[in-house]
């Protein structure tokens, strides 16, 4: 698989699908998570979760987490056109980037190039990048913040956390794990769960995505406790753009 990799990319073997985002209160598509698929010749649809790690174990998680990205991008003017001026695109960002040496303002550059700003990007990361204070990943995460690009903590609750990085890092998402969603409808532990994690990013001036939404109940449910965003099977499934 590794060497499979390493040839996807040049043999375009991968594309992107989005999966729209909404406003709960509106209804509106406001935002697009933007997730990679890899079509393999032989084996067919490959998930994300099984070659992802591989990508990232031998070092080629740098230029298929940059395919994304400039793939993504490519298709943000035309939602913007639909959508309006505020959409944005949610875009991975492995911490393995993160720790690389060279810089990725270039991401940046190309936004510039585009028309587009900063705001119209989130970058995903995961809780546990919070926790290393390296410097190099510390000052990536606040020259995206100064250019205006929002920062989104996926599957949150489901990791190693600390509560202070919500404060230090100014992050403007939480991304409530769909194990958590997936019985709110029957499973009042998971409910007052989702009601918790609202109430304390709401009081931090955070906004809170629902992952995994798959019923208009687990919806009601959501909008009622103040949730802001929902994804998932019951607005969309992942697209082609």
């Amino acid at each position: 698989m590794v060497n499979d990799l390493r040839n996807a990319l040049q043999q375009q073997q991968f594309s992107i699908c989005l999966q729209p985002i909404i406003h709960l209160a509106s209804g509106r598509i406001h935002k697009a998570e933007s997730l990679i698929r890899w079509q393999h010749p032989e084996r067919g649809m490959i998930a994300p979760a099984e070659f992802i790690p591989i990508a990232e174990e031998f070092g080629l998680i740098d230029a298929i987490g940059d395919w994304v990205f400039y793939e993504s991008v490519r298709w943000l003017p035309s939602c913007i056109e639909i959508a309006g001026e505020d959409f944005q695109f949610s875009v991975n960002k492995s911490p393995v980037q993160f720790m690389r040496e060279e810089d990725r303002s270039d991401w940046l550059v190309h936004l510039v190039k585009l028309h587009l700003h900063g705001n119209n990007l989130i970058i995903e990361i995961t809780e546990g990048l919070l926790l290393n204070p390296i410097r190099q990943i510390t000052d990536k995460l606040f020259k995206f913040r100064d250019a205006g690009v929002q920062i989104a903590i996926d599957d949150f609750g489901t990791g190693y956390s600390s509560l202070a990085y919500l404060k230090k890092f100014h992050v403007d998402y939480l991304k409530i794990d769909q194990s958590f969603v997936r019985d709110i409808t029957t499973n009042p532990n998971d409910m007052a769960l989702c009601e918790a994690i609202i109430v304390m990013a709401h009081k931090l001036g955070l906004q809170v995505t629902a992952e995994g939404v798959e019923t208009a109940e687990q919806r009601d449910l959501l909008l009622a406790a103040g949730c802001d965003y929902a994804q998932g099977y019951y607005f969309a499934r992942p697209l082609p753009p």
